[in-house]
Order: C-alpha cells, then structure tokens, then sequence
C-alpha cells in the first residue's frame, strides 16, 4: 500500500507540475518551428546520449571493479541501455538503478556488491555535478541577476556539495561503532569505496574525466534540442542553466523527472533573463530525446537473454 500511495503522489506531483509548465506553451507554434533540419538535430541528441551512456558504463565499470562486481563492456552497456527504459516508466528519476542493481546481482554478483556498486556510482556522479556547478558559479550569477535565482542555485547547489562532501568524510571515519549498525555499516562501506576510487591515482582522475563528460553531454544534448527549434539561447548558457537543473531533477519525487524538469527549467531561464517558455520547450524535447532512447531500451529488454530467463536462474548470493 505504501508503494502504491508514493507512486500515485509521484504521478500527481508530474501531472500538477506538467500542467503548470504546459500553460506557460503554445504547443501549436513548438511544432511549427520543426523543419527536416529539426529532425538532424534531435537525431544527433539522440547519438550523444548513447554516447553519454557510454561513457556512464566506462565509469561504472571501474566502480564496480573496486566493489567486487567487475562488468564486462558489453554486458554493462547493455544493463544501462535496459536502465534507460526503467528510468522512463518506473515512479522516479532513478528507477533504472533498481534495475541495474538487479541485473548485476542475478548475474552472480550478489547483492552487496551490486548495490554498493551502483550506488558509489550515483554519489560520484552527484559530487561531480556539484562540483561542476560550483566551479561555474561566477558566470552563472553574471547571467542570473535575479537574487531569488541566485538564492536557489546556492541554496541547492551547497546543499548537493554538503552532501557529497559529508559522505566522504564519512568514509574516512574510523569510529569502529558504525560497523555495529546495519544501515551505517552499509554506508560507510559505500563511502570507504567512494574514497578510495576517487583518491586513487590511476583510478581517480579516469573517474573525475569521465563523470564531468558525462554531465557536458547532457549539456551538449540540451544544445542540440535549442538548435532543433532554433531557440535564441547561446550555448554558455545552456552550459550554466542544464546542470542546476539536472541536480534538481535527480530528486526522486516525481516519474522519470518529468513535470520537475520542466518547471525548473522555466524557471531557471526566466531567472537568467530567457523566455520561460523556451525553457519549457527545451525541457520538453530534452525529455522527448531520453523517452525515445529508453523505448530503444525497451526493445534492448526485450530481445535481452536476462528476459528471457526471468524467474529462471537463481540469484547466487555471494557476499
């Protein structure tokens, strides 16, 4: 039942934000602006965020090696390409990471590594964004004037920053109590990984590379969806508004961040001086790129050897 009423409060909390996005957009006149070059555009969005799940699973796949759970390429591109599509129809912004976790764990893996694997990824991935975001603070509050917007792009920036931060001082603790009680001992673990993959030497600046290439891609798909409508927003700009509002999408309250996004980033082009609405249709067409990939996915899942053997094989359950 619990599950049931946070899915339904997730696709209220979608609809209601859609719908007050939706007013701000003249559907109509978005479609207008579509020509035979629109379709280049988002078909070059399209190969950019294959190749920004690419470089998700070269990641992963160092992370996952430090957790026990070591990936072959193909196989780990292969579950990210599956996670796509969850992420579209599971209730959150995140529901291909329980599918992933999943998959990783019933190819022998178990269920330790599996979990801790992806979730050291999604920490990396969020310190990275943080970071990235606050290394371009001083263009981003030259572009937004608003004090309202600047409030919120520190308040949620610092607020992701701390978080990411704490987790790793909290993997540097020695306190030999945290490894009595389950739900710290587990974190802590996570975060000991986090460590030492991070500060690796030759580990390290391959994860810190590839987890701000992964972010610039979205930026470069965002850019893509702009050129595809001929929107008057420059590419610096893109670069500043698309990572705030990434971070705020990842907050798992509404279906695949839809309604979320796309308030957030009207909102974070009226603060930068843009028209809200272009905001709202970049969103849209962002989200329209991620949703035909994921039904590629889809396809990618059911075609895939682990549907076919779904409630076949056993789980092994190795530590």
């Amino acid at each position: 039942m619990r599950r049931i009423l946070l899915s339904t409060a997730k696709i209220l909390i979608s609809g209601a934000l859609l719908y007050l996005a939706l007013r701000k957009v003249d559907l109509s006149e978005l479609f207008s602006r579509f020509t035979v070059t629109s379709l280049f555009w988002i078909g070059l969005a399209i190969a950019v965020t294959f190749l920004q799940i690419f470089v998700g699973v070269l990641r992963w796949r160092e992370i996952s090696a430090a957790c026990g759970a070591p990936l072959e390429l193909g196989r780990a591109m292969r579950y990210n390409v599956i996670g796509s599509f969850f992420n579209q129809t599971l209730p959150s912004a995140i529901g291909g990471d329980a599918v992933r976790l999943w998959l990783v764990a019933r190819a022998g893996a178990g269920w330790r590594a599996a979990t801790y694997s992806i979730f050291v990824d999604r920490a990396i991935g969020l310190v990275a964004l943080a970071v990235l975001i606050v290394a371009s603070l001083p263009w981003s509050f030259t572009l937004i004037t608003d004090p309202h917007g600047r409030s919120a792009l520190l308040l949620v920036d610092f607020a992701a920053l701390a978080g990411g931060i704490g987790f790793l001082i909290f993997g540097a603790l020695k306190w030999s109590w945290l490894k009595t009680w389950w739900a710290t001992h587990h974190l802590h673990a996570c975060a000991v990984i986090a460590n030492r993959v991070i500060f690796n030497r030759t580990r390290g600046p391959v994860i810190a590379i590839l987890s701000l290439l992964v972010h610039m891609l979205a930026v470069v798909i965002a850019w893509c969806v702009v050129q595809s409508i001929a929107a008057p927003v420059s590419f610096v700009q893109v670069f500043l508004l698309v990572p705030p509002v990434m971070l705020i999408t990842l907050m798992p309250i509404s279906i695949a961040g839809w309604g979320v996004r796309e308030a957030s980033m009207g909102l974070a082009f009226g603060f930068a001086g843009l028209a809200a609405n272009e905001g709202v249709n970049v969103s849209l067409l962002f989200g329209a790129v991620y949703f035909i990939v994921g039904a590629i996915g889809g396809l990618v899942w059911i075609l895939s050897a682990e549907k076919a053997a779904q409630g076949s094989a056993p789980i092994e359950a190795r530590e």
